[in-house]
């Protein structure tokens, strides 16, 4: 029998199979809850209840998670990079759609995506996309609680898997000369030599114009970024933060590597003749056209082999570059503006592992430093211990 509750304040009734069925209307229509105890569905409608003071109304009740998601992506995509955004369109309708789409936003539970994300790991998807997908649905579910839609975010309880330590590769100074001098006369020497000179980023060289360029003053800004391949909206990018937007200086011998390549650019330009396409790029293809990345990253393991040195990601030259610095004594905060890092702090937090050296300097330092001397002939300031520290 049917128990009524308090003026527009739902109802529970038991249905013919022991189960608890509640109902309450809103905006003239009946939402309704199944569960297996009474405390349940009276529990569910206090929740209800609370969101409909909030302002949740009948038809945002009723969105699943596909229809959600297509409207906060178009809703994300003027407030971030293209490559962030196409990243989410990707993981949205790869990831979550398939599997949580079908779900009310309302609905959606923590042991619902907990789910997702073990499916995911047996899967043997990589535990660096879970927490992408993780970081997409919090971000989401966050905008749906600031709507109204839900009151506490399912995915803060979703426990996402630990990103595993990955350890830098490094090259040592003998190696960085090994892979130069593999380099000489190739396309790929000026954007090595920036790479371990400058500690730029991958993205950040390829996007280079001539224009960036201060021959007088030894001097290259940084104002741009090569977009990645997937990102059909824009060939460029922002920096990958606001500090990556930087001018950075340059020695003479780089100056005189990138003099030397602007000369060999200039007879591709001619040898290529109409066929060449001008975009003031630093670094091109042979008509014109910006490098492509994978093409990059092929060639430099190539080179890498043929130098006899172990095959590293293009992004661990920044890494190399960062080391070589530190262990040579430049301040932290030169180096910090010169990886277009926002705070020194962050420099020493990636890379101060990498300065064993420095640290063993200044424990000899410290040590010479307070190393007790025996004065001879000297009047003593206190030729006697105080009692308190005598031994007795």
């Amino acid at each position: 029998m049917a128990k009524k509750r308090g003026n527009n304040e739902g109802s529970i009734h038991r249905k013919p199979n022991g189960s608890w069925r509640a109902q309450i209307t809103l905006d003239g229509r009946r939402l309704s809850y199944s569960a297996r105890t009474r405390q349940e569905c009276q529990e569910w409608i206090r929740k209800m209840l609370n969101r409909i003071d909030e302002g949740m109304t009948f038809a945002s009740s009723k969105i699943t998670l596909d229809d959600f998601f297509s409207s906060w992506l178009i809703s994300m995509k003027a407030s971030i990079k293209p490559r962030t955004w196409s990243q989410y369109e990707q993981l949205v309708h790869q990831h979550i759609c398939p599997s949580l789409g079908y779900i009310r936003v309302k609905d959606l539970r923590p042991d619902q995506i907990q789910s997702l994300y073990n499916r995911l790991q047996e899967h043997e998807i990589g535990v660096h996309t879970i927490r992408k997908i993780h970081a997409v649905l919090h971000s989401a579910l966050s905008h749906a609680s600031k709507m109204n839609m839900i009151r506490v975010n399912p995915a803060s309880a979703a426990i996402k898997p630990q990103e595993p330590v990955r350890e830098m590769a490094i090259l040592d100074e003998s190696q960085v000369t090994q892979m130069l001098i593999t380099a000489q006369n190739t396309r790929l020497e000026p954007i090595l030599h920036l790479a371990v000179t400058t500690g730029m980023r991958e993205m950040e060289i390829l996007g280079l114009k001539w224009t960036d360029l201060d021959w007088i003053k030894h001097t290259l800004k940084i104002e741009r970024q090569l977009a990645r391949p997937e990102v059909k909206t824009s060939r460029y990018a922002s920096p990958k933060t606001r500090s990556g937007r930087r001018t950075i200086k340059l020695g003479s011998r780089t100056i005189d590597v990138l003099r030397n390549h602007s000369e060999r650019q200039h007879a591709e330009r001619r040898a290529a003749a109409e066929n060449w396409n001008e975009n003031g790029l630093m670094f091109t293809n042979s008509i014109g056209n910006p490098l492509d990345p994978t093409n990059l990253l092929r060639d430099f393991k190539k080179l890498l082999q043929a130098a006899g040195l172990p095959v590293i990601r293009f992004h661990d030259l920044r890494h190399t570059a960062a080391s070589l610095m530190l262990n040579h004594g430049i301040p932290v905060l030169v180096v910090a503006r010169m990886l277009g890092h926002s705070r020194p702090s962050i420099t020493l937090d990636v890379y101060g592992h990498l300065i064993p050296s420095m640290q063993a300097e200044a424990a000899e330092k410290m040590d010479a430093l307070l190393t007790p001397i025996e004065l001879s002939n000297c009047t003593r300031l206190h030729p006697v211990a105080p009692d308190f520290i005598k031994t007795r």
